[in-house]
């Protein structure tokens, strides 16, 4: 089992390892060889069947944070009824989902636009019923999807004030971060009061051996109190066996020599390299199959060592690189 512990001064429980829905919950991600994990079974029922293979495999190997969002396509919906189905309590579990953007695929595993970034106080109000509407009492975290400066999220005193008053009636309220600017908007975030009291519980950003520049900031928000959650610790598949598609053979040699060196996976070894930073509270697998969940879970026997993370620092990109090429990936 995986022990649980505190996020950060929230009052909050969860566990180091956790699973994310973005790749459960619809047809079409850009995780790389998404479609071939789907095998092409995009009816609902098929995707929500396996969905709930992964989450039972989660749940038995002990993992107790469950992270989805609204535009995860039917992401909260498949969680809620596996939740319900499995006569889990509320109490027993994490649930922390998204406001921010709204789905706009259609169920289509190719769209032209599959999500659009609404962050207006009406969207707020109606993506919080939403997901309310669906996950009850399981929900316990709440957070802005995907903050940036641009979108005046931050700034937006209406907005700030009804995520104020959730956290008044007893609501985790987080955020999470993406781009190359991360440290600056969490910084930002960090200095959020509303009538003396920080607003934030919580920010989830990613992190991993191609983009760990968010890490300086991170800190400062784990030392401040803030629960600190790790997505695409994997880089949406770059950090695993199916990198080669990315021209990306002389960080490929340097992952599968450290990884053979500690006798584990590149997956793994991705993984327990977040596991390792003293100020991660969570790292969340966006596994789709239960071979890759298993294949992640074996970061918690990585004994991540100096001689890693030395080796390691040369797969390092610019931030603005990295980011680049993440928007290249294609949905599929």
């Amino acid at each position: 089992m995986i022990a649980i512990h505190a996020l950060g001064t929230s009052g909050l429980k969860t566990t180091a390892f956790g699973l994310g829905l973005a790749a459960l919950g619809r047809p079409g991600y850009i995780n790389l060889g998404h479609s071939e994990d789907l095998h092409g079974a995009y009816e609902v029922k098929r995707m929500e069947r396996q969905a709930w293979n992964v989450l039972d495999a989660a749940w038995e190997a002990g993992v107790r944070h469950f992270d989805t969002a609204r535009s995860y396509g039917r992401g909260e919906a498949f969680l809620a009824h596996w939740l319900h189905t499995r006569a889990i309590a509320p109490e027993q579990v994490l649930v922390g989902s998204k406001w921010g953007y709204i789905y706009t695929a259609n169920w289509q595993q190719h769209a032209d636009v599959h999500e659009v970034k609404e962050h207006s106080l009406a969207n707020l109000r109606r993506q919080w019923q939403e997901s309310q509407s669906l996950l009850g009492a399981y929900l316990r975290l709440y957070q802005i999807h995907s903050a940036t400066l641009e979108s005046g999220v931050l700034k937006n005193v209406d907005v700030l004030n009804a995520l104020a008053a959730l956290k008044a009636d007893g609501m985790g309220i987080g955020f999470s971060v993406s781009g190359p600017r991360q440290g600056e908007v969490i910084r930002r975030a960090l200095d959020v009061q509303i009538d003396g009291v920080r607003l934030f519980d919580s920010v989830q950003a990613t992190w991993n051996l191609l983009d760990p520049s968010a890490g300086p900031a991170l800190a400062e928000a784990h030392a401040g109190g803030l629960g600190v959650i790790v997505k695409e610790a994997l880089a949406n598949g770059r950090l695993t066996a199916r990198n080669g598609a990315l021209n990306f053979a002389p960080q490929r040699e340097l992952l599968v020599a450290q990884a053979e060196r500690l006798t584990t996976t590149i997956d793994a070894l991705a993984l327990a390299a977040v596991l390792a930073q003293p100020w991660a509270d969570v790292v969340l697998s966006g596994a789709t199959t239960v071979e890759q969940l298993r294949s992640n879970l074996g970061a918690l026997g990585v004994r991540w060592d100096e001689e890693a993370a030395t080796a390691l620092d040369q797969v390092i990109e610019a931030p603005d690189r990295y980011w680049q090429e993440r928007a290249l990936m294609v949905w599929n």
